[in-house]
């Protein structure tokens, strides 16, 4: 492949809801460029983007995939990017190197959760946004259905740019309104046409919403369209480039991948219309680990500085970095730095890539997007520039994880091994990780929910060769009191020699909720040396990691030591501390000892026909509702509720709103368990420890 200038490079990503034919799509596009010979199914596993044994086997997108084709003097790279919502972290790391979101719609199931949160997604990372409206020749295909829900949704800004000839099963072809002619398919070759006189008045109406759309993204264009009436189609062209490359317009173009009906057209639109990567604004980058801001324009004579969006680990090779070039040029054999760090990469190889096919190649410029292997420090997410500067681009926020399970090794000796291999998987994926919870004794892995942690098991078992299981995760309780309350602790043992004594007692008190622990040394008159009272409050401080109703961390009290007795001989640190421990003991069983909880504060974001079924459903999980607002067509719920009660809920909100419905959640405090579920807890607790006795 010949080298491209910024100018004639397209970095497309395909996005919307899963299952609407993304990938089937690329596999058109790379057909009508020659890249492939056939077209692959996602049926049978043949496709080029979804190669891993996990995607065919469950036949979707889980990691984005690169591909790369040739189009009329121009390159075009195309990111598959994964629909279902568990993969949203490769979505968004894609987002943040392409220029044009394809969002691809369903013509028969129409607007989908997938399809909203792509579009948010790509806005907010200043992507311009196409529609394509797939599956057209479909049983009881609508693009006019879905095309009104396009428009309730985004506004003015979605402009048709095609119309269909003939709906469903009767779909021929399409009416294309920048050319004006139509454009009939017989197994997958196009022959154009004059438009049908059915479809003419239809046809000349959209086209005039074209014109108008086209003129109102550029002042001049506008001013002329006021004075004549109308726009030559150069102008026209012009004046949509800029509508999309501002985000102003949102063209909507239709077809069927499958049967390849208006993929040519829809590849021509993209390179005389989307902008390349020089039509977007400057990146804003920042100077070293400084907060100063400078904008980077994308120039291959600038300073070499690349991004680095993904990382793939590949059997026999290594890590393979999935880069964006910003600024200047990389060759094969140039030394970067890591911004900030000043760690020194050699690049010594750069490849082209098709899914897993690899091309090498010589160099990447400015605009390109391009992958090399091997780098020593380097991760998702980092920069890396020439010696001459120091420019950091900042990476993207993540959503915080939404689904949480323990993870165990069902080997002994293996568990070295796991957290090596969890660690590497979160180098490569942000939105998953792991954590040692010392307070459950459990170790806790974090994603975006069930199939996201099923696969990183699985790549666990296939690149590490670790069998592990995913188990529910405990849930880290506390224990505290109610009342106050005071116990005798008193250790004395003589076993020939020197004996053991230490006498001391105790006294509870509650304390507000999330206080700790406070220890009172209130001995007067030296009936225990002070130099045995630490060792009192160690005793209690060791028996608190421990509580007495569920073995659960005990919190929220003070516990005072005002009166005990020593011997001169026998008494010793060991004994007051043991003392200390058995005082407490017999102190928290008469407290009033009680069970808590983690509260979480949730937002939930859900269309507002579904709002009264999630209030519902937060009641039904012993959640409180807070407050409820506002935002477009959606409603805010937001709620406290039991980290309990919130065990996969990321997958019973889709389930509840068709995909539609985002939440997040964060930890608020702990509070009172209620009775009937304390003694659940705490007879679940004594049956384990009996089973491990």
């Amino acid at each position: 492949m010949k080298d491209y200038s910024a100018e004639n490079i397209r970095n497309i990503g395909l996005g919307g809801h899963g299952g609407v034919g993304k990938t089937s799509l690329a596999e058109a596009l790379l057909f009508n460029a020659g890249v492939i010979g056939r077209l692959g199914s996602t049926d049978d596993g043949s496709t080029v983007s979804d190669y891993l044994p996990d995607e065919i086997a469950r036949r979707i997108s889980i990691t984005s995939s690169l591909l790369h084709l040739e189009w009329k003097i121009h390159k075009i790279n195309i990111l598959d990017l994964p629909g279902y919502s568990d993969f949203v972290g490769e979505l968004i790391g894609g987002l943040k190197v392409i220029d044009t979101a394809i969002i691809v719609a369903n013509a028969v199931g129409g607007i989908e959760g997938g399809t909203e949160s792509a579009n948010k997604l790509a806005e907010s990372n200043g992507c311009s946004q196409l529609f394509f409206i797939n599956r057209m020749d479909k049983e009881h295909a609508n693009s006019n259905a879905v095309i009104g829900n396009l428009m309730d949704l985004f506004g003015a800004r979605v402009v048709p740019m095609q119309l269909p000839i003939g709906m469903a099963l009767e779909f021929k072809g399409v009416v294309d309104l920048l050319t004006m002619k139509a454009y009939y398919y017989s197994q997958g070759k196009a022959t154009a046409a004059e438009i049908p006189g059915d479809l003419a008045g239809q046809a000349a109406a959209a086209r005039e919403k074209l014109v108008e759309a086209a003129a109102e993204s550029d002042d001049a264009l506008l001013e002329k369209f006021f004075d004549s009436g109308s726009l030559t189609g150069e102008e026209v062209t012009s004046g949509l480039k800029k509508g999309i490359a501002s985000g102003k317009i949102s063209p909507v173009l239709l077809g069927s991948a499958t049967q390849n009906i208006g993929i040519d057209l829809l590849m021509d639109f993209i390179v005389s219309v989307c902008p390349s990567p020089r039509d977007k604004e400057a990146a804003i980058v920042f100077k070293g680990d400084t907060d100063t801001k400078v904008a980077l324009p994308v120039s291959e004579g600038g300073p070499a500085v690349i991004y680095i969006f993904k990382t793939i680990s590949v059997h026999h090779v290594g890590e393979l970095s999935l880069f964006k070039v910003h600024s200047g040029k990389v060759n094969a054999g140039d030394e970067l730095v890591i911004a900030a760090g000043r760690t020194t990469e050699r690049f010594n190889q750069i490849f082209q890539l098709n899914g897993k096919d690899r091309k090498e190649i010589n160099v990447a410029a400015a605009g390109d997007i391009a992958a090399t292997v091997k780098l020593k420090n380097s991760h998702t997410g980092e920069t890396l520039c020439g010696k001459s500067v120091d420019f950091r681009i900042p990476p993207p926020q993540f959503p915080n994880p939404l689904h949480r399970m323990g993870i165990v090794s069902t080997k002994k000796g293996e568990e070295e091994k796991v957290a090596a291999g969890l660690a590497k998987l979160h180098e490569e994926d942000p939105t998953f990780f792991m954590k040692v919870d010392g307070d459950i004794k459990q170790t806790i892995v974090f994603g975006q929910g069930d199939i996201h942690l099923e696969v990183n098991a699985a790549r666990l078992r296939e690149r590490f060769g670790v069998e592990v299981e995913l188990v529910k995760p405990k849930i880290p309780f506390r224990e505290t009191i109610k009342s106050k309350a005071e116990s005798q602790g008193k250790f004395k043992r003589q076993s020939g020699g020197r004996g053991q004594y230490g006498d001391c007692w105790v006294k509870l008190e509650p304390m507000p909720r999330g206080s700790g622990f406070e220890f009172v040394n209130a001995i007067v008159g030296g009936v225990i040396p002070s130099k045995f009272i630490p060792a009192v409050e160690k005793g209690i401080v060791e028996a608190m990691e421990q509580g007495e109703l569920a073995g659960f961390r005990v919190v929220d009290l003070k516990a005072s030591c005002y009166d005990g007795s020593y011997h001169d001989v026998d008494s010793s640190e060991m004994a007051f501390k043991i003392a200390g421990s058995m005082g407490f003991k017999a102190c928290f069983e008469k407290a009033n000892p009680i069970l808590l909880e983690p509260i979480y504060k949730v937002v939930i974001t859900v269309p507002g026909d579904f709002a009264g079924d999630i209030m519902g459903d937060i009641s039904s999980r012993r959640g409180k509702i807070m407050g409820m607002e506002p935002d477009g067509k959606y409603q805010v719920v937001k709620a406290l509720a039991p980290l309990t009660e919130l065990y996969k809920y990321a997958t019973a909100l889709r389930s509840m709103t068709q995909g539609r419905g985002t939440y997040s959640m964060e930890f608020s405090h702990y509070e009172e368990v209620p009775r009937e579920v304390q003694e659940k807890i705490i007879a679940e607790a004594k049956a384990a420890r009996e089973a491990q006795n």
